[in-house]
């Protein structure tokens, strides 16, 4: 008899350290930093698919979308941060808020699907933003650009969902060379960044875009291949992204695979460990 209730207060035991453990690391996505895989090639070259990062949530302070979402479709859970906290929703405020800078690289909620995105912020509350042959136009004024010579990478399967590249001198055999031009941009407070191109197409020139009060707008580095707030919310782009939808910043990549799985220790790229997020 003894022995069965020192196996069962060793079971409760158990119990009690996971349950510990998950609240802990609960509190810690919630209020510090949230892990964040890159799925899709939008924000190359900054961003590679299978960089993996923190992103500091912190920097832009607490609101519904703080709250983590946890989907695990394997066994059928499907909590979503609105689930939990979406009673803190409506006032487009945050508590301990702090404002993203032009040209801050932000994970946040998409306004109508819900899903984590990340983009870089181009326009603030009240900017009126355009492209004009594939120049960014902020108030008015086009952006300054530099060649940023050419960036390249193979043409193959990529990451998890085993997407392949756009080429701008596609299309080009697997396993060849994949090129597009690079330029240097610079926002207006003096951020630079790298951006590509791939191709003349419709979103390179845009109408007048204005701000609304409360909002942001958000572009991908990676200009021709990036659904973002140049597409309209109600055809699956982002539109405008409310200040209480901000999840966090992103600062450096912690890790970086370019394999299937993080698992296949060849594919690590070591020159990305700890990489800082321009």
């Amino acid at each position: 008899m003894a022995e069965e209730k020192k196996k069962g207060g060793a079971v409760v035991e158990t119990i009690k350290t996971i349950v510990y453990a998950l609240l802990i690391a609960g509190v810690f996505r919630t209020v510090f930093f949230q892990p964040f895989w890159i799925p899709s090639g939008s924000m190359k070259d900054t961003l590679l698919i299978g960089d993996f990062l923190f992103v500091n949530k912190m920097a832009y302070g607490y609101s519904y979308a703080s709250c983590p979402s946890v989907r695990i479709p394997a066994v059928g859970i499907n909590i979503d941060a609105e689930d939990i906290c979406g009673w803190t929703r409506g006032e487009n405020s945050r508590l301990f808020g702090g404002e993203p800078e032009r040209g801050d690289v932000a994970v946040f909620r998409h306004p109508v699907n819900g899903s984590d995105f990340i983009k870089r912020v181009i326009g603030l509350p009240g900017d009126k933003i355009q492209l004009k042959n594939s120049v960014l136009h902020i108030n008015g004024t086009p952006v300054k650009l530099e060649d940023g010579g050419t960036f390249s990478e193979t043409f193959e399967l990529q990451g998890p969902q085993g997407m392949r590249p756009r080429c701008e001198n596609g299309p080009v055999g697997e396993g060849a060379e994949c090129k597009k031009s690079r330029q240097i941009e610079t926002l207006p407070n003096g951020v630079s960044h790298s951006i590509l191109d791939i191709a003349d197409q419709r979103t390179d020139n845009t109408p007048v875009f204005t701000v609304p009060a409360g909002h942001f707008f958000f572009l991908g580095d990676n200009r021709d291949n990036s659904t973002d707030s140049r597409f309209d919310q109600r055809v699956g782009g982002v539109g405008f992204v409310p200040y209480e939808n901000l999840i966090g910043r992103a600062d450096r990549v912690i890790f970086s695979s370019a394999g299937r799985s993080m698992l296949f220790f060849w594919t690590w790229r070591g020159d990305r460990f700890f990489k800082g997020i321009d």
